[in-house]
């Protein structure tokens, strides 16, 4: 169990690190290039954080296991939707009116 306890800790460490290591040089580039950082975040910052989904979905595609690979990319797609509608519903509730709902 303590071993669990520690590989999260380290796993989280390391996810830290590697999101500031991609967005610092996701920020590089855009000033290398004269890029907006806008158009960074929506290409480059974007493969970076789905290029875990990718590689899961390939090696489940070459062991045959496509409903892995169909399942991954359902449930990310679904999860990101509700995170990220909930996460901007959190920072900003959404007016919605009740004739909406009603429908």
């Amino acid at each position: 169990m303590l071993i669990d306890v520690l590989l999260i800790i380290l796993g989280l460490g390391l996810l830290l690190v590697g999101g500031d290591f991609l967005v610092r040089g996701a920020s590089s580039i855009a000033s290398d290039f004269k890029v907006p950082p806008m158009v960074i975040g929506l290409t480059v910052v974007a493969f970076g954080t789905s290029a875990p989904e990718l590689s899961v979905n390939v090696l489940a595609a070459v062991k045959g296991n496509t409903d892995v690979s169909f399942g991954n990319i359902i449930g990310s797609n679904i999860a990101n939707i509700g995170l990220i509608l909930g996460v901007c519903a959190m920072i900003k509730p959404l007016a919605i009116q009740g004739s909406i709902i009603g429908r």
